[in-house]
């Protein structure tokens, strides 16, 4: 539906009535978020990057472990569009309403930091970010601007200003554990909360996906932005296949303005 529908606007009013009325409203983040920013998503038909690659073969620890110029090759362009990439309107939407209190934390499955950027204070990282790199042998933490610039240009690979070893970019790889810290925050955010507006994902990839479910087990209302179904679709209160840099500012005005 339009944005601009008398259908879509009652759904934009609605979400922002929950929200509006929420003592602890949360949002999670996907992928979708950041495609307005010109970041590829993972799993859309055709242009998701699962569509190109095997996310086993390229983006896993054994293979970074095993062949890091395999796993540098295929990060090499996703890289340079994460580095490039600017906040779109949803997330300054977002940082909008944690700035004035209707959102308490952003937990994300991004590793770009473009909610940061944006203004967000809170945010709970749940694969890792590119913000930082750390030593496969002394376990250095490099910040990552100058490392990314240079790979960016020209294929250069990161290593260790103390040791020489090999710096691996803390975005969790496929075979990692996700950050405990990170995990806990999340599950205590997603079972305080009253609100969980679930932004730009597929809500496919476990244990996030599960998120949302803690938050319905406890009472809470469920808005779901996102331009595929979720599995979780039937229980929300409002479900909107948009544009998220389109309709999540429309639901933060409303929310900020009335």
């Amino acid at each position: 539906m339009k944005s601009d529908s008398l259908e879509a606007q009652a759904a934009i009013d609605f979400a922002a009535d929950l929200i509006r009325q929420s003592r602890h409203a949360v949002a999670l983040t996907g992928a979708g978020m950041s495609t307005p920013s010109g970041i590829p998503d993972f799993r859309s038909s055709g242009t998701g990057l699962w569509s190109r690659d095997e996310p086993l073969e390229v983006a896993s620890l054994s293979t970074f472990r095993t062949k890091p110029g395999l796993f540098f090759e295929w990060f090499r362009p996703l890289a340079r569009q994460m580095f490039d990439a600017r906040p779109n309107a949803a997330h300054f939407a977002l940082a909008k309403l944690e700035q004035h209190g209707f959102i308490k934390a952003v937990i994300t499955q991004n590793v770009d930091v473009l909610h940061q950027r944006s203004g967000s204070k809170t945010v709970i990282e749940m694969h890792g970010t590119l913000q930082t790199l750390t030593c496969t042998q002394c376990y250095h933490q490099a910040q990552a601007d100058v490392y990314i610039a240079s790979f960016v240009e020209d294929g250069t690979l990161p290593s260790c200003p103390k040791c020489g070893a090999l710096l691996k970019p803390d975005v969790i790889l496929f075979g990692e554990q996700l950050p405990q810290s990170a995990w806990f925050a999340a599950q205590r955010a997603a079972r305080s909360c009253d609100v969980m507006l679930v932004v730009g994902s597929s809500l496919e990839v476990l244990p996030v996906a599960g998120l949302p479910m803690q938050a319905l087990d406890r009472g809470a209302h469920l808005i779901i932005i996102n331009n595929a179904p979720t599995y979780l679709n039937i229980r929300a209160d409002a479900v909107f296949f948009n544009d998220v840099a389109e309709i999540l500012p429309a639901i933060a005005e409303r929310v900020l303005n009335g």
